[in-house]
């Protein structure tokens, strides 16, 4: 299992690549396929699919390494935070094949980090991530967990934020975590991290627009303490209310 990163070749984990230099096949979802450099596939055995075929390709790979291969599974970011690295382990578990199959997870740099890397330092208190996607979790479950992480006071990552079919979930989930913090907690859009179509923009919740977001978006909502700094957020660890200014310059 290889985390791709965001997508940009230059964020791609060194353990990462070498997994792709010494695979004989690499099994993917296509749109994450594309981002590998087409130098690293050739020669090796490839299967890709569109989404919603997890399954297929989960049992694919996992034939192409009883036959004997060196075979990636690929997922965009990590593939451990809403990616294959699940689903392989348990295909792995029910059909009895925990001890034929050697499984090896490769961390990658998750889209939560590359967002927030290019938004400022929305993340330096506690966090949360919570996927709006309905397909595998009900969405009242899905909206009570926005819900409980907006009452924490948690910075919320917002994963698959919005769709041609799950238009009006972001919106609800924004006007949801607004009731707790107010209109002025800034909030983040990172569309294409570090990929040559990348959008970055810093806003408040009161006057953001969630047409701004797609499937291809990572949204991230500060908490009460956060704010906005030319234009980038900041959410601060408590250092200036502990220690004042003694350690300034230090």
């Amino acid at each position: 299992m290889v985390g791709l990163g965001p997508g940009s070749a230059d964020l791609l984990a060194p353990m990462a690549l070498e997994c792709l230099v010494r695979a004989g096949a690499v099994v993917g979802y296509d749109r994450y396929m594309d981002l590998v450099d087409p130098k690293l596939l050739a020669g090796k055995t490839l299967f890709s699919s569109p989404m919603k075929k997890e399954m297929e390709r989960t049992a694919k790979a996992v034939d192409f390494a009883l036959s004997g291969l060196d075979t990636v599974v690929v997922s965009s970011g990590d593939s451990g935070v809403y990616g294959m690295a699940g689903l392989v382990l348990e295909y792995l578990e029910r059909e009895g094949l925990l001890h034929a199959v050697e499984l090896d997870i490769v961390p990658g740099i998750p889209a939560l980090c590359a967002a927030a890397a290019l938004l400022g330092a929305p993340l330096m208190h506690d966090f949360c991530a919570v996927s709006l996607s309905d397909l595998l979790t009900p969405l009242p479950l899905i909206m009570r967990r926005v819900r409980c992480a907006a009452e924490g006071d948690f910075v919320i990552a917002l994963y698959n934020p919005k769709s041609r079919k799950r238009g009006s979930y972001l919106a609800k989930a924004l006007e949801m975590i607004a009731a707790q913090r107010g209109p002025d907690t800034p909030v983040g859009f990172v569309r294409n991290a570090y990929r040559p179509d990348q959008e970055v923009r810093t806003a408040t919740l009161g006057s953001c627009d969630p047409e701004w977001a797609d499937m291809l978006t990572t949204v991230i909502v500060g908490n009460s303490a956060t704010r906005l700094v030319n234009g980038k957020m900041l959410t601060p660890r408590g250092y200036y209310e502990k220690y004042g200014r003694e350690n300034d310059g230090n």
